[in-house]
């Protein structure tokens, strides 16, 4: 299965894709689990490795998304679950995940990370710590210019002003369990 988690920076995507994540694998001891071991692909690794080699500078532009797109590939032909962790601002990179899912012949979950306070969200911005040697984080000016296209198709949507990362993570579990099953996803 992928999952393509999308969200401006500081709305807690990374937190909760790693709590995702930890959950599955942890999961994986139940005899009763019926999923596979998953994986976390995150464009800001992804993209600071290619400053780090000297490749590219920052911004890097769309490398990062291509090189997650050719590992997801890899990672599900394999039988694992990809997390897939990025900004995916605008309808083409969102397009993307759903043609590696289609390609890989797994389903797709959409889940976008918001945080619909905006002084909550600035103060995520202004106090946050990046844990990636090198990778400048955006200064909440350089988010506001984020061009963030709205959503065009359902997805399922987590609003961390209003829930705590432990309970996203819960929601989004939730929702793999109904995806796997072909059930409709809650909006």
């Amino acid at each position: 299965m992928l999952v393509s988690f999308s969200g401006l920076p500081a709305t807690g995507k990374t937190t909760i894709a790693r709590a995702v994540v930890c959950a599955l694998n942890t999961a994986l001891d139940d005899p009763a689990a019926v999923h596979a071991p998953a994986v976390h692909l995150r464009i800001d690794t992804i993209e600071q490795a290619a400053v780090d080699a000297g490749a590219q500078t920052h911004p890097v532009g769309p490398i990062g998304y291509y090189v997650a797109r050719a590992l997801a590939a890899d990672h599900l032909q394999q039988g694992l679950t990809v997390i897939a962790d990025c900004v995916n601002p605008l309808s083409i990179t969102r397009d993307m995940w759903r043609e590696v899912a289609e390609q890989a012949r797994v389903p797709l979950l959409e889940v976008e990370i918001s945080c619909s306070d905006p002084a909550r969200h600035q103060s995520r911005v202004r106090t946050r710590e990046g844990d990636i040697p090198g990778l400048p984080l955006p200064t909440w000016q350089e988010l506001k210019t984020i061009n963030y296209e709205p959503w065009n198709r359902d997805h399922l949507g987590v609003d961390t002003a209003r829930t705590s990362p432990d309970d996203a993570a819960l929601s989004i579990l939730a929702a793999l369990k109904l995806s796997r099953a072909g059930q409709e996803l809650p909006h």
